[in-house]
């Protein structure tokens, strides 16, 4: 009978040394990730494994590709993971160094149902986690990750006959000719590849060059320790050495990747960044033409342009707003159909012909590329200037307690939602529509709109706010709306930022 996690031990302890270490905390909305030593070890890695494995028995399923990202130790959790999933009776395709979407390509590739990424992301060093997936190109929700959880924290793992191990080789590179085969250009593009010393940095410069395009690395050497900056294309440092790039080297545009090289950031040719929503926004209308009729998948921290955009609508576009998280727009982009989905946080989900489903940096790098082939002439920032003109809050996170924020995020719903059945008003603006998937995204008549959320991994709640007219009255929607309405809940404390 395999032993039953603790969460109690400390390092450096013949008790530590024999019994599995998980804490439950590391168990998230729709992956899973620990600080290594201190919040699990490799016991408890191993115990993880035996876990997913007996789960994955209860779906029916046994085959799974496994791969890890470049990281000090990556390779001995994947090695203990991987021993846990061959207790349990499973057959463990091992494909060595990988990004996420590597391993997502690989359950196409090698006709296996799971797969198991050990992968940080953009994490600071020290962290560990595993993304996990039993139905191509899904991967797991709340709900597999609390089986999951269950199954683990309770010693309820069951060891099996019949496990295997087979290392596979070749993976990536056929993962790579397929991202590649999806754009080839035809016009010169000099482009910066950043990669934050990642584990993109293996790959996406080669990808970009078998594209056609002329390619200026950055930060493409693999490096864990992250010496200049974490390896993630949403956060202000990584975008500003990618502009300083692009004006230095006058680089058409940067293509940024996080640490796993499922996510892609975006800088034009001005050295401006442009947020992943509005890049979607951009991509959505050149496809619009090609692909008539098709449906959008947004998360509801993204721009409201999608939704009054005169190029879409001319095109029989439509747009679905869902809940924030890359779990969440994947599985809605799959379960309507849909011809991408895009996430602000820069997850982009091409289906159909443009792709298979699952977030992949170098597919969306190649939509980007292909795009700007079809448009000879113009630069990316032109592509941006003819968008409408929306105003959008950075990101801003009042705190408020784990235990209390889902509860008050459900009253501000529930504010909202009487504010517009009585015929209330915001800034003499009329209420269109109350968006309930992930909190409350209020949409006004002029395409202006707040979003009041609960965080999906800290102690907050977030708060975003759009204008259609004007920065100043961007800002009147936060200090004359949200920010004295959610003052009447005491549990809501401070702000991490205001605007």
């Amino acid at each position: 009978m395999p032993l039953t996690p603790r969460a109690d031990l400390i390092p450096n302890t013949a008790a530590y040394e024999n019994t599995p270490l998980i804490k439950a905390t590391g168990f998230r909305e729709y992956d899973a990730r620990w600080l290594l030593g201190s919040e699990i070890n490799l016991l408890g890695v191993q115990s993880l494994g035996l876990g997913l494995g007996t789960y994955l028995h209860e779906l029916g399923q046994r085959r799974i590709v496994v791969g890890h990202d470049f990281r000090s130790y990556s390779l001995s959790v994947k090695q203990a993971l991987s021993l846990g999933l061959v207790m349990a009776g499973c057959e463990v395709l091992d494909i060595g160094l990988a990004l996420s979407p590597t391993a997502y390509f690989a359950q196409f590739d090698l006709d296996a149902p799971c797969v198991a990424m050990v992968t940080a992301s953009h994490n600071e060093n020290g962290w560990t986690g595993v993304k996990m997936g039993a139905a191509p190109p899904l991967t797991f929700g709340p709900d597999e990750i609390g089986r999951l959880r269950d199954i683990v924290l309770s010693g309820a793992g069951q060891t099996r006959a019949g496990g295997t191990l087979e290392q596979v080789e070749g993976v990536a590179e056929r993962y790579i000719a397929d991202a590649v085969g999806r754009c080839a250009l035809r016009r010169p593009l000099r482009v910066v590849c950043a990669c934050g010393n990642g584990t993109a940095g293996a790959f996406a410069p080669d990808a970009l060059r078998r594209m056609g395009a002329e390619v200026i690395p950055l930060d493409c050497d693999l490096d864990w320790t992250f010496p200049r900056y974490n390896p993630n294309p949403e956060d202000a440092e990584m975008l500003h050495v990618m502009g300083k790039a692009v004006r230095t080297h006058g680089a058409d545009l940067a293509l940024g990747f996080d640490g796993d090289g499922d996510r892609c950031g975006v800088v034009d040719d001005e050295g401006e960044e442009i947020f992943a929503d509005k890049i979607g926004l951009m991509l959505a209308r050149d496809l619009a033409p090609l692909h008539p009729g098709a449906t959008f998948v947004v998360d509801v921290k993204s721009t409201g342009l999608y939704a009054t955009d005169p190029v879409l609508a001319a095109h029989g576009a439509s747009t679905v707003y869902w809940k924030t998280g890359h779990s969440y727009i994947k599985r809605k982009t799959a379960e309507l159909g849909a011809l991408a989905g895009f996430e602000k946080s820069g997850h982009f989900f091409f289906a159909g012909p443009l792709g298979r489903g699952y977030d992949c940096g170098l597919t969306a790098a190649a939509a980007i590329l292909a795009m700007l082939d079809r448009n000879p002439g113009r630069n990316l920032s032109d592509l941006k200037r003819s968008l409408p003109v929306a105003h959008t809050s950075l990101t801003m996170s009042p705190l408020c307690a784990d235990d209390l924020k889902y509860g008050v995020a459900a009253e501000v719903v529930k504010t909202y939602q009487a504010l517009a059945a009585n015929g209330g008003k915001i800034l003499g603006r009329e209420i269109t529509d109350v968006i309930t998937v992930n909190g409350a995204r209020v949409a006004l008549e002029d395409g202006s709109w707040i979003l009041v959320r609960p965080s999906s991994n800290k102690p907050e709640l977030v708060v975003v706010v759009e204008s259609t007219r004007s920065a100043d009255d961007m800002r009147a929607l936060f200090h004359q709306e949200v920010k004295p309405r959610l003052a009447l809940w005491p549990a809501i404390g401070v702000y991490n930022q205001e605007i």
